[in-house]
């Protein structure tokens, strides 16, 4: 008997096929949440039967403590994307206080019967083509997709021969802690080794829109490790990048090297998405097309942006009213609003913004960025050490999060803690580099110099923050007062000159309900540098 993963269910016009791990309607793919089709699946599989909720969060939440109100959404997204509802229960049966049950008419059939004949080794391009189309085109439920590939192992055989396969697995494990990407599995992707495989047939075979490919190269007593992001729609290389040290290091390079890797993925795919989706016709667009539109609005740190990334994450939601990093980017412009002064009440855009992040982490407890946007909340209202244990958490949950490592150092910074703060800071730039709110970790390491005592080294940070792309208000009014501090007037007062460009009326009271820096000597010199320049 085939496995349920190799059956089709046939259902009121609907197939709900486990192999390809997808619902359609009348042959035609229904947009749908993963985890709402594995919440589909189990119910169908077992339509004999009713399924109790505690088995329902074994198998769909894999045992993590969910609430009621989680349960209950999931079981309305199953019953909308199938037509039914909770009135007439068609589909889906409530047994009250004990669980669910499937209970539409079905048909079941192999799906090989629905699939074209499966053919031994690689199979050509042309007869993939059609796969290949609606997988690129569908994105494993409108997320970007990736298969990182066994890299290429050139040198004499040996003991470090194992790095070839250790590092990709190391930043797969790595990569799925980010939600909002599809991750094939390594033994899928790992089926493609070897110095004949064709990486683009490889990736197009696994139906993804990213690969990711490298090389270990020994010679003598030293290793270069190249790693490259290719577009698979396009096969062009996205983001390459080369890294060097001695053999003696190679176990230590390993952690470091799939820490940056990851974290340069996150924010070049991100980038590649909003590329993909400017082609896109405004009705065309799907919940995680908006949502990367959005995030690059919201990274721009100004009122229209602002606004727009709003809309954007809104209509993310209204296609997907459980995508828990559409709440994030919602709750990250409210916060915005709050934090840069757009809103005539920022308490209750910073209340907006909590319920917003809160309700994320209910949706998605392992997502980082809804514990990352739950700690800007408490920043804001002053509860720094609140604020650190969600970036902990979030940084728990990704390791290369480096958002969430500057953030974490940036309140550190305001609680007068400067050596966690000039760690952390230092990590976040070297993770990634090219981040969009790179300007922000580099002028926080002005402040936390000007913390040390070092006002040249602040001056100098502070500066080249301002002078980055991206750079809003109060990157400028840092600029200025560091400038200040060091005696440079006229750089100080031409700083000052341009933060009250962007905004007319900034204060030192704006600056710090902001920055709500703790009662400290780091409060007192930035306090009397700002009353001197006049703000």
């Amino acid at each position: 008997m085939p496995q349920a993963d190799a059956l089709v269910f046939t259902f009121d016009g609907f197939e709900l096929d486990g192999t390809r791990f997808e619902l359609r309607r009348d042959g035609e793919r229904v947009a749908i949440e993963p985890q709402v089709l594995s919440l589909l699946l189990l119910l169908v599989e077992n339509r004999d039967r009713m399924v109790s909720k505690d088995e329902l969060i074994e198998h769909v939440w894999d045992g993590r403590i969910v609430s009621e109100t989680a349960v209950a959404a999931r079981i309305k997204a199953a019953r909308k994307a199938v037509g039914d509802n909770g009135s007439t229960q068609k589909v889906i049966r409530t047994i009250h206080g004990k669980g669910f049950r499937f209970v539409a008419e079905t048909e079941v059939s192999s799906a090989q019967a629905k699939a074209p004949p499966a053919r031994s080794g690689l199979i050509t391009e042309e007869q993939a083509a059609p796969a290949i189309e609606e997988a690129l085109k569908t994105a494993r439920d409108g997320r970007p997709s990736i298969a990182v590939l066994p890299f290429q192992y050139f040198g004499e055989p040996g003991q470090h021969e194992i790095v070839a396969d250790a590092l990709p697995a190391d930043i797969i494990a790595d990569l799925s802690r980010l939600h909002w990407l599809f991750v094939i599995a390594r033994g899928s992707s790992f089926r493609f080794r070897g110095p004949d495989v064709d990486s683009l047939s490889a990736g197009r075979q696994l139906g993804v829109r990213y690969g990711l490919t490298g090389t270990v190269e020994l010679a003598g007593e030293s290793v270069t490790i190249g790693v490259s992001l290719i577009d698979m729609t396009s096969s062009g290389t996205i983001w390459a990048e080369h890294y060097r040290g001695s053999l003696s290091e190679l176990q230590q390079l390993r952690p470091e090297i799939e820490s940056h890797v990851v974290a340069s993925l996150a924010v070049q795919i991100p980038q590649n998405e909003v590329r993909i989706a400017r082609r896109r016709a405004p009705g065309e667009l799907d919940a995680w097309a908006c949502f990367h539109l959005g995030l690059d609005h919201m990274y721009r740190f100004n009122r229209q942006d602002n606004a727009r990334a709003s809309e954007l994450f809104t209509r993310s939601l209204e296609c997907d009213p459980y995508f828990s990093g559409a709440m994030g980017g919602l709750s990250f412009t409210h916060f915005q609003s709050a934090f840069m002064r757009f809103a005539e009440d920022p308490e209750a855009e910073v209340e907006k913004a909590r319920a917003l992040a809160h309700q994320a982490v209910e949706t998605d407890r392992l997502d980082p960025f809804a514990h990352f946007n739950a700690g800007r909340c408490s920043w804001l209202d002053g509860r720094l050490e609140d604020s650190i244990a969600w970036f902990d958490r979030a940084t728990s949950l990704s390791p290369s999060f480096a958002q969430g490592v500057y953030t974490r150092g940036l309140v550190s910074v305001m609680a007068g803690q400067a050596a966690q703060a000039d760690a952390d800071l230092a990590l976040a730039l070297d993770l990634s580099p090219l981040d969009p709110l790179a300007y922000g970790m580099v002028s926080a390491h002005a402040l936390v110099q000007l913390q040390l005592g070092d006002r040249h080294r602040a001056e100098e940070l502070a500066v080249k923050a301002a002078q980055m792309p991206g750079a809003h208000k109060h990157i400028s009014l840092i600029a200025a007062l560091t400038s200040h501090l060091v005696g440079k007037s006229a750089e100080a007062r031409q700083w000052l000159a341009r933060a009250k460009q962007a905004d007319p009326e900034i204060s030192s009271e704006v600056f710090f309900a902001s920055f709500p820096f703790a009662e400290n000597g780091a409060r007192e010199t930035i306090e009397k540098g700002l009353r001197e320049l006049g703000v």
